[in-house]
C-alpha cells in the first residue's frame, strides 16, 4: 500500500518511497491519524437490511476466484552513501525509529554504506478480473514504476502481467494477463445506490497472507481525503491493511462498487476508516483504459476556486454556490465560449454545481466534444453560454493575466491595509514583473489587517476590482471602485489578484467609512 504521513511514504508492502507530505486538507478526528493509501476496505452486503446475515460464506465461495494477488518487482540500482536502501528481498534494511533522538545520526551511518549492487524489491497488491480474457483492475500505486509485475491467481497459477492503462488522477490502472482458459469475471455495480448503513464486504491481500475476507459497513459517502482532484470516496468501517490495495468492495449482491484504495490510520495498519474508490468513478476510466490506454476526459478550460460568503457578497451572489472562475486557458473551450475570469459557474450541463470541488467530476465525466449549457453568474445576473467541450491535457496550462492599459505614473494610494502604486520602472525591475504585465501593483500590507489575513503580498498585482471585474491601471482607479461598492452597501469588494504568474480571486470586506 501507499502510506501517506507526515514522516513518510510507502508502497504496498516492501518499497519505500521519497517525499514524505502532509494529508492537506483532511482534518481527522483524533491528532497524529495518517492518511494511508492502501487497499482493503472490509466492507459487507447491503441486501441484509435488517440486520447481519448468517454467514457470508455462499457469496465470498462466489466471489473468491475472482480476487487476485498483484506482486511487482523493481530493480534497485546501487547508490552512494548518504541514500538508504529500498528494503525488499535483498535482505534487511537499517532503519531508526522516527522521532527519536537517534534519527539525527541517519545521514552519518548511512554514508559509511557502501556502494551497493542492483537489488530486487518486491510489494505486493491486490486485484480483481472484470474481463475473462484476463483483464484486472487495481491501484495505480500498487503498479507504479515497477519493472516486473505478475498476478496469482487463487489456484495460485502465476502470470505476467503488462499495463494497458493508468489513470495517476483516480489511482487507477489496468492490467492484461494471458490465460490458458477464461477466468472468471466480476461484475460492476451501481456505487451510487450504496446508503450509509449498508453491508459491504472486501477481499485483498493483506501483508502478503493471501485472499482474506472482511466485512464492515458503508460508514459515509462523498469523502474527500485531497488524494486527488476528484475524491468522491466511500468510507467504511472494514479491517484494510498493507497490500489490500486495488481490492475489491463488494455489496451483498456480489457485486463491485468500490476499489479499496486508502485508510486513515496512526500505525498504518487498520483502524476502521477505510476510503474506497467509488464504482461509478472507477468504471468509466476502466473503460477508457481498455480502449484508448488512457483516460479521456472532458475539458472547460478554467481554474476555479471556492465562492466564501466575502466573495458572494462582493459579487452581489446571494448565496455561497458555484465555483469562481479565476482564470481561463488561452483558446480553451471556456474562453472561446465567453467564460471569463470573475464568473461564478452555477450549473454544468443542467446540474447545479452546489460546491466548488463538484465542477471537475462534472466536467470530466462529460463527452469529450459535447456541447453543454453553463449558467455563470455576471455582473449581478445569470446567463447562459453553450461550451463544447475540449480534451483534458496531461498539463493544463493556466491563462496569464489579461493585460490592461498602460498605466500612468501617479502617487500611491492607501486603502483596505494596502499602499497600492502604479508599475513603475523601478517596481518592474524591483518585483521582476515581465514587460507584458500590467495592472496596480501592491507595495505594502499592514501587518493585522484583513489584506494580510487573505495572503496578500507586496508584489501582488491588481488586475480587477468589483463586481463587474473592471481592469485597473492606477490606484485611484482601485480607490475609486471601492468607493462604488460602499455606496452600494456592499460588505465586501472582489479583487482578482495575480501573483508569480498565478491568478486568484479575493474579497476584502469593506470597513465603514
Amino acid at each position: 500500500m501507499l502510506t501517506l504521513s507526515e514522516t513518510r511514504t510507502e508502497l504496498a508492502g516492501a518499497r519505500a518511497v521519497p517525499a514524505p507530505r502532509r494529508f492537506g486538507g483532511f482534518a481527522p478526528a483524533a491528532a497524529g491519524l495518517v492518511a494511508v493509501l492502501m487497499t482493503s476496505l472490509a466492507p459487507v452486503p447491503a441486501a441484509f437490511a435488517r440486520g447481519a446475515p448468517e454467514s457470508f460464506a455462499d457469496l465470498v465461495e462466489k466471489l473468491m476466484p475472482s480476487v487476485v494477488n498483484v506482486s511487482t518487482t523493481q530493480i534497485v540500482r546501487g547508490r552512494q552513501g548518504g541514500q538508504g536502501g529500498q528494503g525488499g528481498q535483498g535482505g534487511p534494511e537499517f532503519r531508526l525509529p522516527p522521532g527519536t533522538p537517534f534519527e539525527e545520526f541517519r545521514e552519518f551511518f548511512e554514508r559509511q554504506r557502501p556502494n551497493q549492487p542492483p537489488r530486487r524489491a518486491t510489494s505486493l497488491g491486490s486485484g480483481f478480473i472484470i474481463d475473462a480474457t484476463g483483464l484486472i483492475v487495481t491501484n495505480n500505486h500498487v503498479i507504479n514504476e515497477a519493472d516486473e509485475i505478475s498476478v496469482v491467481l487463487q489456484d495460485q497459477t502465476e502470470l505476467k502481467a503488462k499495463v494497458v492503462g493508468r489513470d495517476t488522477k483516480t489511482d487507477l490502472a489496468l492490467l492484461k494477463v494471458e490465460p490458458e482458459k477464461p477466468l472468471r469475471a466480476l461484475k460492476w455495480g451501481d456505487s451510487d445506490r450504496a446508503r450509509v448503513g449498508d453491508w459491504v464486504l472486501a477481499i485483498g491481500n493483506p501483508f502478503g497472507l493471501g485472499g482474506t475476507v472482511t466485512a464492515g459497513i458503508v460508514s459515509a459517502r462523498g469523502r474527500n481525503i485531497n488524494a486527488g482532484p476528484y475524491d468522491d470516496f466511500i468510507q467504511t468501517d472494514a479491517s484494510i491493511n498493507r497490500g489490500n490495495s486495488g481490492g475489491p468492495m463488494f455489496n451483498a449482491d456480489g457485486d463491485v462498487i468500490g476499489i479499496n484504495t486508502a485508510i486513515v490510520s496512526p500505525t498504518g495498519n487498520s483502524v476502521g476508516i477505510g476510503f474506497a474508490i467509488p464504482s461509478s468513478l472507477a468504471k468509466p476510466v476502466v473503460d477508457q483504459l481498455a480502449k484508448f490506454g488512457h483516460a479521456r476526459r472532458g475539458w472547460l478550460g478554467v481554474r476555479i476556486q471556492t465562492v466564501t460568503d466575502e466573495i458572494a457578497q462582493g459579487l452581489g451572489l446571494g448565496q455561497t454556490t458555484g465555483a469562481l472562475v479565476a482564470s481561463v486557458s488561452d483558446d480553451g473551450p471556456a474562453a472561446k465560449a465567453g467564460i471569463a475570469a470573475g464568473d461564478v459557474i452555477l450549473k454544468f450541463n443542467g446540474k447545479e454545481v452546489n460546491e466548488m470541488r463538484r465542477l471537475p467530476r462534472m466536467v470530466a465525466d462529460t463527452a469529450v466534444g459535447a456541447t453543454v449549457k453553463v449558467e455563470v453568474w455576471r455582473k449581478g445576473a445569470k446567463t447562459n453560454v453553450d461550451v463544447v467541450l475540449g480534451e483534458l491535457p496531461d498539463d493544463d496550462q493556466i491563462a496569464a493575466a489579461t493585460p490592461g492599459p498602460v498605466p500612468d505614473e501617479g502617487s500611491q494610494v492607501k486603502a483596505l491595509g494596502l499602499v497600492m502604486s502604479p508599475i513603475s520602472p523601478v517596481l518592474r525591475d524591483r518585483f521582476k514583473f515581465a514587460e507584458d504585465v500590467k495592472g496596480v501593483v501592491v507595495t505594502e500590507v499592514e501587518p493585522d489587517s484583513a489584506a494580510s489575513e487573505k495572503r496578500i503580498r507586496p508584489g501582488d498585482v491588481i488586475l480587477k476590482v468589483g463586481q463587474d471585474q473592471s481592469p485597473v491601471s492606477s490606484p485611484a482607479q482601485v480607490r475609486d471602485k471601492i468607493e462604488e461598492a460602499r455606496k452600494a452597501n456592499l460588505n465586501a469588494i472582489l479583487l482578482l489578484l495575480e501573483s508569480e504568474g498565478n491568478q486568484r480571486f479575493v474579497a476584502l470586506r469593506l470597513e465603514k467609512s
